[in-house]
């Protein structure tokens, strides 16, 4: 009788013990799968960000036709646009009362995105490096995160993309066109991004605060230079020194999401 009972008690530790495994395994799947689809990067982690100088900027939307042309980002042509509402990655917001001037304006990139909380599929997903980032094949077309979104910077795709005389032969080959029925967004252009990243690594050597400054499209076009792209969490780059300014805002601060793109005060 005592074996008998030593014997189940074994059998009852054995099953507590591999139910108690199956439980791990799962509980891991599912962290795995929550995480974002991009691995994290090796040394200190870092924290890309946009830093943008009103005083140097002179609205003249080039950093809005670049944006478009590099992230292929389709013209709607007057009679769609007053229909809809039509999609730039960058855009301006039109100027506040007692300002007579438009504020330049990508997806802010939020250090706590409520975009991302709302997504019922994980087709937005913060990187490793604190970009708001987006699956396009993932995505529903649920249109929530335009609804969290407090800065209004996600556009619906109502219809499918097409170019002046249907040549796609000018599309940029390292952007995806996005189809009808999903979401779309500024990415701060991370395929350059990766790229730069990707050949300091080949080349073994450390990424240089001066090649990303003008990294995106819309720094890169920007004639004055008002737009400065890098790393926020260096305290010795460009963009984490700008970002020190007393000049240095953010928009609705009181929304609490901790926008990493950053705004220098016009003093004109």
């Amino acid at each position: 009788m005592k074996r008998d009972d030593e014997a189940s008690d074994s059998r009852r530790t054995l099953l507590a013990g591999l139910a108690a495994s199956a439980a791990s395994a799962i509980v891991g799947c599912s962290r795995a799968a929550a995480r974002s689809p991009e691995p994290a990067p090796r040394g200190p982690r870092r924290k890309w960000g946009l830093v943008i100088d009103l005083d140097r900027c002179s609205r003249c939307a080039g950093c809005v036709v670049a944006c478009q042309q590099e992230n292929n980002v389709p013209p709607l042509g007057p009679e769609a646009a007053a229909r809809t509402r039509p999609i730039h990655w960058m855009d301006f917001l039109p100027p506040a009362p007692g300002n007579s001037a438009a504020t330049p304006i990508p997806c802010m990139h939020c250090e706590d995105p409520p975009c991302v909380k709302v997504c019922p599929v994980g087709a937005t997903y913060q990187s490793p490096e604190g970009i708001t980032a987006q699956i396009w094949e993932r995505c529903i077309g649920c249109r929530y995160c335009m609804v969290a979104c407090p800065y209004a910077r996600r556009y619906f795709n109502w219809s499918e993309p097409r170019w002046p005389g249907d040549d796609p032969s000018s599309l940029n080959p390292d952007v995806v066109p996005r189809p009808r029925g999903v979401v779309e967004k500024c990415t701060l252009c991370h395929h350059r991004i990766r790229a730069a990243v990707e050949r300091a690594r080949v080349d073994e050597e450390a990424l240089n605060d001066e090649a990303l400054r003008w990294l995106p499209a819309c720094a890169q076009s920007c004639p004055t230079r008002a737009i400065t792209f890098g790393d926020l969490a260096d305290p010795e780059s460009e963009v984490a020194r700008l970002a020190a300014s007393p000049r240095a805002t953010r928009l609705l601060p009181q929304a609490g999401t901790r926008p990493k793109v950053i705004y220098l005060r016009e003093t004109k």
